[in-house]
């Protein structure tokens, strides 16, 4: 089994940046997706970016342009730089690898338990 956990989350004002970490404890043969998703309160979980095996990425509308995705391989991590945050990025911010612990087991998600990242003058 795998278990991942973020980093990097705290306490900012609206203009400044983070970056966020997500590192794997455990063994994973591969990891296709791996991606960045926020809850706020009351809100549903939204994908925030993701970033594919061949480097490929995608970015939810608003924060095109001020975060940027990008992951590790040997071994397994991601980060996301978000600059420029504003009050609205507020949100407990959530991992997840889309891979395969062996070569001949199916894909399957992986989740951290989150990181609260708080945007507040």
């Amino acid at each position: 089994q795998v278990q991942l956990v973020e980093s990097g989350g705290g306490s900012v004002q609206p203009g400044e940046s983070l970056r966020l970490s997500c590192a794997g404890s455990g063994s994973i043969s591969s990891v296709n997706v791996m991606g960045w998703y926020r809850q706020a309160p009351g809100k549903q979980r939204e994908m925030v970016a993701l970033i594919s095996s061949d480097d490929s990425k995608t970015y939810t509308e608003s924060v095109k342009g001020r975060f940027t995705v990008s992951r590790d391989n040997n071994p397994f991590k991601i980060y996301l730089n978000m600059n420029k945050l504003r009050s609205e990025d507020t949100a407990a911010y959530y991992c997840k690898w889309t891979g395969r612990l062996l070569p001949s087991l199916p894909e399957k998600d992986y989740w951290g338990r989150g990181t609260q990242v708080t945007v507040s003058s």
